[in-house]
């Protein structure tokens, strides 16, 4: 009977000394999970509270290029070169959303659609064709890569 009982507190023992191993591997691991969120979710904030640099540091140019033009401009005769170099920095702003994924909701003469398109009203249709479409745009909508983050708004025919 001896024989058994050391059989037994051995097994006991090493069943005790393996749950004390796999108990520490647990909160070893968990551990490390819970550092590896904590991380993650200061990674995210950082991510977030920097996200629009790169969109700034690529408007500051434009800035710029208004100063510029604002200060040439005080004592500026000659309209047709004021015209020429806001066409030129409103180019510049168009590329620089265009770079990020920024493009405009072509609305004008299309179907009206719910899912790009903001009526703000109504009126008689001309003729048969023209009922559904977007007859005037009143402001731009606009996507970013495929997410509409601005709808269009606009007027429609019935």
């Amino acid at each position: 009977m001896s024989k058994k009982k050391n059989i037994k507190e051995e097994e006991m023992e090493a069943l005790i000394a393996e749950k004390t191993e796999l108990n520490d591997r647990f909160l070893r691991l968990y551990s490390e999970f819970e550092n590896y969120k904590k991380r993650t979710n200061k990674e995210k904030v950082d991510l977030i509270a920097t996200a629009s640099e790169k969109v700034i540091l690529d408007l500051l140019p434009v800035i710029d290029d208004f100063e510029r033009a604002i200060q040439h401009n005080q004592n500026m005769e000659e309209i047709s070169i004021l015209k020429e170099g806001f066409e030129l920095i409103y180019n510049k702003l168009l590329a620089i959303l265009k770079r990020f994924g920024v493009e405009e909701i072509v609305a004008l003469g299309e179907t009206f659609d719910t899912d790009l398109h903001e009526a703000i009203t109504h009126f008689p249709a001309q003729n048969e064709e023209d009922k559904g479409k977007v007859m005037d745009v009143t402001q731009k909508g606009y996507k970013l890569k495929d997410k509409v983050i601005r709808f269009a708004k606009v007027v429609v025919a019935n």
